[in-house]
């Protein structure tokens, strides 16, 4: 493309009113930036009440009223002047800034493609003043500020060509409301469109206020999270894993009060769900980060959605370790119910139901229970006591742990013996299901077996239906995460090597490495160069075929490296091991056995969900129950 300028066209500085419609261009790109620009200011202002009115989708006219401070009359042409404010006076203050908008650029950009009128009042003046076209005349109008945008792009139509439908622009500009409204709960809002009232919000805590915006639906799946570590804080909600979605549209997350779009904390977040949730599902949450405004820059993006963090490396550790502590918490004995699932589309991804290999578990091969029984049933709030033990290295680790990055003491935590969770236990006499009312057993005493593969469990709520291969997955997962953590992987020898067929790949990745297979409880060396013999495997896993599990965890240390696979591929590798050994479908169990499996589901961290994201029990409320046959109606 050849220029179409003269060769001796001069330099000119910009006239005021162009440079204010460049920077309109980088700040008001649709309606809803104009929305967002004038809550902030509201907010900034003090307002605890905010009314929204719009109309034809914020094109013909955005209206936002405000119960705050005002601006004196004198500072009125100032409001409307490019980088004119009163939140930020030196480069000090830009660094610690902590309020929503600095700029100064918000009005003046909005004034330059649309009509403003700018009506205010402060507390001890006797009326209202307005400003239109630079004229300021006194008004009427309640302490606070309104400012009315109308014909929103009439003098750049070519702007108004790339807007949507009115329906799409107003469903951007009420998810701006939306956005903020969820940070701010102790301000209320009203928005309206076309002079309908389309939402509402009165000043409530933060759990109603997500209720409200977000749905039932995430008011009845969600765990509650506040977390500190030096100057940090996180707090909010996170969705249960059963109830994630297909899109990634209820995930709001807010740095000082302001919502942000960073890769890191959205990485730092999806890390911590990658143990409990598919692939291909994303979890909802509501969270908040609360640092010293020194330790992020927000003045990094126009529209102020993104942010730098001074350190991001502390950032992501802190974030990512509480919400994983969090969702530890998912277990019967946290929750006490659990939500139906949502559809995935991909519900048989990974159910490890396939196959005609029934290992036996236990320590005897002709029991399953013998491994999982509990030594004795703990007193109601036994197992929650149980959960909240600290392991070093652990999900379930303090976060002064990390007090190193965030310059915090370390503060010294109970330890649970590394063979706890580990060691076979022994065979002990389980309540009978007449006594189910009993709180210390939130899943309940075991019915019945239902095909091979649900057990049918009795609780003071109702009945419970547990895929009993996922539960046993979970289990045995955990279990080996925390024994490979602690460097305390218990390993059974085979009184006879198992020797198999091997290629020259499978034979170089034995020999090359020998410390990742000891680390994963595993002795393997090659006989020949067509030959591997396997002399011991990990005491959760003596059960499995040692062949084929064999193969798996060289195949993946092959694949990834052997470094790498103990670091980033750990949990991918271990819920390898964990589905070899789990029981599988058509195995039939006694009472005690499945008794055995309840009670250490009940014990274990994470365990309404399988390590692919699929819930492990569904509970049948009586009134579910009793809606089925129509009782009482």
């Amino acid at each position: 493309m050849t220029s179409r300028l003269a060769p001796d066209r001069p330099i000119l500085a910009l006239p005021d009113h162009l440079i204010s419609q460049i920077a309109a261009g980088e700040v008001i790109e649709r309606p809803s930036a104009v929305v967002k620009e004038l809550l902030e200011n509201a907010l900034d202002a003090g307002a605890t009440q905010v009314q929204l009115r719009i109309e034809e989708g914020g094109v013909k006219r955005i209206a936002i009223t405000d119960n705050g401070k005002g601006i004196p009359p004198d500072q009125l042409p100032l409001a409307l002047a490019r980088h004119a404010t009163s939140k930020i006076r030196s480069l000090e203050e830009l660094e610690t800034v902590g309020t929503l908008g600095f700029r100064g650029e918000a009005l003046a950009s909005i004034a330059s493609v649309a009509v403003l009128t700018l009506t205010t009042r402060t507390a001890d003046a006797p009326h209202a003043w307005q400003i239109q076209n630079g004229t300021v005349s006194p008004a009427s109008g309640a302490q606070g500020t309104t400012v009315d945008v109308q014909d929103l792009y009439y003098n750049t139509p070519a702007r108004r060509k790339f807007l949507k439908s009115e329906q799409t622009e107003f469903g951007h500009c009420a998810e701006v409301v939306r956005r903020i409204a969820l940070a701010r709960p102790d301000v209320s809002f009203s928005l309206s469109h076309n002079g309908k009232t389309v939402d509402h919000w009165n000043v409530s805590q933060h759990d109603k206020r997500s209720a409200q915006i977000l749905g039932d639906g995430f008011a009845g799946a969600r765990l509650s999270l506040d977390e500190s570590a030096g100057p940090l804080r996180i707090y909010g909600f996170v969705g249960l894993p059963t109830a994630s979605k297909a899109r990634a549209d209820a995930q709001y997350f807010y740095v000082n009060g302001r919502f942000v779009r960073d890769k890191l904390l959205t990485h730092a977040v999806r890390a911590a769900y990658q143990d409990v949730l598919h692939g291909d599902r994303y979890p909802s949450y509501v969270l908040s980060l609360e640092l010293d405004p020194a330790l992020v820059d927000v003045n990094v993006h126009p529209s102020k959605i993104e942010v730098r963090f001074r350190d991001s490396r502390a950032v992501h550790q802190f974030v990512f370790h509480a919400v994983q502590r969090a969702l530890a918490q998912t277990s019967a004995t946290a929750q006490g119910h659990v939500p139906a699932p949502a559809m995935s589309g991909n519900g048989g991804a990974g159910n490890g139901l396939q196959g005609n290999s029934l290992p036996w578990i236990g320590a005897k091969q002709a029991s399953f229970g013998s491994e999982l029984m509990p030594v004795a049933r703990p007193a109601a709030g036994a197992y929650g006591s149980m959960q909240q033990q600290l392991r070093p290295g652990g999900v379930a680790q303090s976060l002064e742990n990390y007090g190193s990055l965030f310059r915090a003491p370390e503060q010294s935590q109970a330890v649970t013996s590394p063979n706890t969770l580990i060691q076979p236990r022994p065979l002990q006499a389980t309540q009978p299901a007449e006594t189910s009312e009993d709180d210390g057993a939130p899943l309940g005493f075991a019915l019945a077996q239902l095909h091979g593969v649900y057990i049918l469990a009795q609780n003071r709520h109702g009945l419970v239906l547990v895929d009993m291969h996922a539960a046993h997955e979970r289990i045995l997962y955990e279990q080996l995460k925390d024994a490979l953590t602690e460097e305390a992987m218990s390993v059974q020898a085979l009184l006879i090597p198992v020797t198999f067929y091997a290629d020259g790949v499978e034979v170089g990745t034995v020999e090359e490495h020998q410390e990742t297979l000891r680390k994963l409880g595993f002795d393997m060396s090659a006989m020949s160069p067509t030959t591997i013999a396997v002399r011991a495997v990990p005491t959760l896993l003596k059960n499995a075929d040692v062949q084929s599990l064999a193969r798996d965890v060289l195949r993946d240390i092959r694949e990834f490296g052997g470094s790498r696979v103990l670091i980033e591929r750990r949990n991918e590798l271990l819920g390898t091991l964990a589905c070899h050994t789990a029981v599988r479908a058509n195995r039939s169990l006694t009472v005690p056995e499945m008794n055995a499996l309840l009670r250490r589901m009940e014990e274990t961290e994470r365990s309404d969900q399988c390590n692919h994201g699929r819930p492990t029990w569904v509970q049948l409320a009586m009134n579910d129950l009793d809606k089925l046959f129509l009782r009482g109606q």
